[in-house]
């Protein structure tokens, strides 16, 4: 019992940490606040973080900022649709799990009683290789599945521009008049008049 139970050490540990990778909490992209007024109106972008429009959301901040100084802009993740976020984090769970089991040239194989086929003897013969395909092929399935390509914005609760239903991200101009229109029935706010049109 004690040579079975030596034998299954390493295949526990990988289990444990499996498990582990598994229970661990989400990397939070933390909500980003620009502005100070707290009562006036408030305008929410919500962008794909991996699609890399976390750069387009600072640009219309500083624009907007600029030219309507009270309003509060707030930012953040739109979280993919389904169960994408799920199945990225079963890769990913399942790509550490092999990369480990292979730099430990672990016989799983042999572990449950089966022969080793040339294809798994091959990985573990080339880790470098093999770590790195693993790696790569991961990332790249995590990121088609979060990837949402989203980039919604809404001023005080009233959405106003969807990336998903127009296809591309407003120009400065057209958000601007957005902005107008949508204010105008409501708290009147006074552009900066050193704004440069």
């Amino acid at each position: 019992m004690d040579a079975i139970s030596r034998k299954h050490v390493p295949l526990i540990c990988i289990l444990l940490f499996f498990g582990f990778s598994l229970l661990t909490a989400e990397k939070e992209i933390p909500v980003t606040k620009f502005g100070q007024n707290v009562g006036g109106p408030t305008m929410t972008f919500l962008y794909c973080y991996s699609c890399g429009y976390r750069k387009a959301f600072e640009d219309y901040v500083n624009i907007l900022s600029e030219k309507y100084p009270q309003i509060k802009v707030t930012g953040g993740n739109y979280n993919p649709p389904g169960m994408n976020m799920y199945f990225s984090k079963m890769i990913f769970a399942i790509k550490i799990l092999l990369i480990v089991v292979i730099v430990s040239s672990y016989d799983i194989f042999g572990a449950l009683g089966q022969q080793t086929p040339s294809w798994w003897r091959h990985l573990v013969d080339n880790k470098l290789y093999a770590c790195m395909m693993i790696f790569f092929v991961g990332n790249m399935l995590e990121g088609q599945l979060v990837s949402s390509g989203a980039f919604e914005i809404t001023l005080n609760d009233v959405p106003v521009w969807s990336k998903l239903q127009t296809g591309r991200i407003p120009a400065p101009q057209e958000l601007f008049q957005i902005i107008d229109n949508q204010l105008q029935f409501g708290d009147k706010i006074q552009e900066n008049p050193d704004f440069v049109k």
